[in-house]
Parts: C-alpha cells; sequence; structure tokens
C-alpha cells in the first residue's frame, strides 16, 4: 500500500516590506494534490545559484541581518536600501517562494500517461519554489534522471547545463568559431569545459587564482589566463589568436573585465590585418553578460574599433528562440551525461533551516568560486 500523501510541508518564503526590510521564514504550505499532466515531487536536494540569490536576499545587507525564532523555524530580518526598494518595486510586500530548480523523487502522478511513467522516478525540475518539501509541477517542467542517478544528481540538470550548451549554440548560431569564458572553474565553467572538449571547440578561460588554473588543467583545459597575473593582456591575447574567439560570455559583470576581453579580440585581430582601417577591425566582436558577481558598474574603455557588441544573456529567451525541438535535443544531452559532463559538486549540503542561518547566509552570499550549497528540505 502506499504511503498517504502529505497534507503540508515547509517552505523557504522571502518578503521585502515597502517600510525597508527584508524577512526570511519557513511556512507550512499545503500540498496540491497533482492535476492530469501533473506530478507531485519529493524534493531532496536544491542549489542554491547565484541566480536565486537575487530573489532569496534582494539586495538587503545581509551583514546587519538579525535572527529569531527558533533553531527549528528562524526568522532573519535585514535592512533594504532606499535603491534596493526602487529596484523591486513590483515584489514589495509580496511573500515568495525561491529556488530555481532541484531534484526529488515523484510521489503522486495525474492520470494522463506522461504523468503515470514518472511515478516512482528520480527527477530534475525546473519550475520555482524549489525550496520546499514538496512541489506540484507540470510533467514537461521535470527531466527523468537516468537510472543510478540520484535527486543530488538530478538538482541542478537545468540551469548550469543548459546555459553551458546555449553558450556554444550561441556561438554556432552567430557564426563564431571559438569561446571566452570568465569565472570559468565554477560549476558552470567546468561543464563548459567539458562540452568543449567534446565538440571540439576553442575555449579561452579566464580565471582569477593559479589554483583555479591547476583545477581547469586537470580536467583537461588548454587556454588558461589568470586576470589577476601583471601579464594578463599579454597572455589574453597570445590566447585569443591562438582560437580566434570573438564571443565571450561574462559571469563578472562589473568592471573592467569585459572591456579587457573586447580589446584583447580587436588586438588580435589587427597581429594579421593586411591594412590598416582608423575605425578598427572589422571582425565583429560580442561579449554577453549574463551573471553579476561584481555588482559595480560595467567599464567599457572604447579602444577596440567600431565593430563589437556587449549585451545581456538569459537562458529563457534563448530556449524560446530555439524552439521546443532544439530545447529539447539540448535537455536529452543533458540527461544523457548527467552524471560525467554534466554533474555537479558541492560544498555543504544544508536543510532548510540552516539556509537561514546567519554565518551560512554570508557564506554561499559571497558566490565564491568551489563553493557551492545545497538544500535538502527534509534534513532534519
Amino acid at each position: 500500500m502506499a504511503a498517504p500523501l502529505p497534507h503540508s510541508g515547509l517552505q523557504l518564503r522571502s518578503l521585502a516590506r515597502a517600510s525597508g526590510e527584508l524577512e526570511l521564514s519557513l511556512v507550512e504550505v499545503e500540498v496540491q494534490p497533482p492535476g492530469p499532466d501533473e506530478v507531485l515531487v519529493r524534493i531532496e536536494a536544491s542549489p542554491i545559484n547565484p541566480s536565486d540569490l537575487g530573489l532569496l536576499l534582494g539586495g538587503a545587507d545581509m551583514s546587519a541581518a538579525t535572527s529569531a525564532g527558533s533553531a527549528e523555524r528562524p526568522h532573519v530580518t535585514a535592512p533594504l536600501s532606499k535603491a534596493a526598494l526602487r529596484a523591486m518595486a513590483a515584489r514589495l510586500d509580496q511573500s515568495l517562494p525561491v529556488g530555481n530548480e532541484g531534484g526529488g523523487v515523484v510521489v503522486a502522478a495525474g492520470a494522463s500517461p506522461a504523468a503515470q511513467a514518472l511515478l516512482g522516478r528520480t527527477v530534475g525540475v525546473l519550475g520555482g519554489a524549489m525550496y520546499s518539501q514538496f512541489r506540484t509541477v507540470r510533467v514537461q517542467d521535470c527531466l527523468p534522471a537516468p537510472d543510478g542517478a540520484s535527486p543530488r544528481d538530478a538538482a541542478s540538470c537545468f540551469v548550469n547545463p543548459l546555459t553551458a550548451l546555449a553558450m556554444v549554440e550561441t556561438m554556432r548560431i552567430e557564426g563564431h568559431t571559438a569561446l571566452v569564458h570568465t569565472a570559468a572553474a565554477s560549476n558552470l565553467g567546468q561543464m563548459l569545459n567539458k562540452i568543449c572538449l567534446k565538440d571540439g571547440v576553442a575555449l579561452v578561460n579566464i580565471i582569477r587564482s593559479d589554483a583555479q588554473a591547476e583545477f581547469l588543467r586537470e580536467i583537461g583545459a588548454t587556454y588558461i589566463v589568470n586576470s589577476s597575473s601583471p601579464t594578463f593582456m599579454d597572455e589574453l591575447v597570445d590566447a585569443l589568436c591562438a582560437t580566434g574567439a570573438t564571443l565571450a560570455f561574462d559571469a563578472i559583470g562589473g568592471g573592467k573585465l569585459a572591456s579587457q576581453i573586447l580589446t584583447g579580440m580587436e588586438i588580435a585581430a589587427n597581429r594579421n590585418a593586411k591594412t590598416y582601417s582608423r575605425y578598427g577591425s572589422s571582425v565583429h566582436k560580442q561579449v554577453y553578460i549574463y551573471g553579476a558577481l561584481d555588482l559595480g558598474p560595467t567599464e567599457l574603455n572604447r579602444s577596440f574599433g567600431m565593430a563589437w557588441g556587449v549585451g545581456g544573456f538569459l537562458l529563457t529567451p534563448f530556449l524560446s528562440k530555439i524552439g521546443a525541438e532544439g530545447a529539447a535535443k539540448l535537455r536529452n544531452r543533458v540527461a544523457a551525461e548527467l552524471k560525467t559532463t554534466f554533474a555537479s559538486n558541492y560544498t555543504q549540503e544544508i536543510s532548510l533551516a540552516e539556509a537561514l542561518n546567519l554565518e551560512t547566509i554570508l557564506a554561499y552570499n559571497r558566490k565564491a568560486t568551489g563553493a557551492k550549497y545545497l538544500i535538502n528540505p527534509h534534513k532534519p
């Protein structure tokens, strides 16, 4: 006999008040029975991605946060600046669930054949509100994990894997032949390296420490440039000349790095130029900013000619652009290589209550390379 389904479960919520405070808490929410094309998933693993932190912490000053409540039900409050309140005007005074993706086991399924086929299966889920003990989601929001894969394996099967694949697809669609990636030792960076090695794509990896460089060499990376080196620009230009890369994806966002990459591409393009042009090379150079590890302004020093572009990059619009068939192709590759190319590493597994511990919040909010946290909503 199947175990009875729970009536409710815990969920992590973030509330930005118009009065100027951010409140984080755990609330008991009703478990919704699945509809015909839905399944109920017992969430057992959900990563804290940089993309989750904007909703979770809302730009609050977490160094000034205070905690109340009990160890099992903590309640965290932190001040919000006027700038943060302006940026979040549309969400003020709304208690919002957090967590883009997760992994778990389907414990109930709707009547449709597609839903029934997932009953008892381990799945990855992209449906929001994943920092919850139970989630009712659409069948199409689930990725069935291969045999032997755990919820931990499936927890990060959407955001990073599909973003890494989207970078390579963007390169092909836009007619580039090689890539540059910053914060390249991250989980996403490791995946991108493995994809490029398998697909024969040259990749320039920009990192910030010798330890990160050594780690990337161990997984097969060829072109590695340390942005903290005094010879960074020379090394970057050499790597760009060797690869011909004219497309970059930047996880940093703020500061001068995007500008330095464009300048390096321009120097590389001109190194073998036959004629001089006062407008710079005619080779188009593109940087897409997809992260915000540096929240400061993006600084552009216009030393890279006139054929260039800087824009934002987000996974969801890209998937809409390539259509259902193209997106399904990428998802199928993720499923097939879930425990190899798209395996994720985690620093620590924490409970919902531990996710609201003040020291732990400061730790995962640093967004340090190699320090990825995983929430297990059913961990005591």
